[in-house]
């Protein structure tokens, strides 16, 4: 079953123990206005990237963790 771009960044980022916040400064906006985004999930594969390497994963149409763990 695929998930769609917002579920996979929730997954991601709950994996990573990274905030809504913490993605925002990378982006240069409010937690506000990146929650806005993320209920959306309209990203762009370079911002997908971008969250990736705040998550310290790599972007692959999903996210994967040093560990192994694969969210696609």
């Amino acid at each position: 079953m695929e998930i769609n771009t917002q579920e996979k960044i929730k997954r991601a980022m709950k994996h990573a123990n990274i905030s809504q916040k913490m993605i925002a400064e990378k982006f240069g906006i409010t937690q506000g206005a990146f929650s806005q985004r993320l209920q959306t999930g309209k990203f762009s594969d370079e911002e997908l990237k971008i969250i990736a390497d705040v998550l310290g994963a790599k972007y692959f149409s999903g996210f994967e963790f040093p560990d192994g763990k694969k969210i696609y």
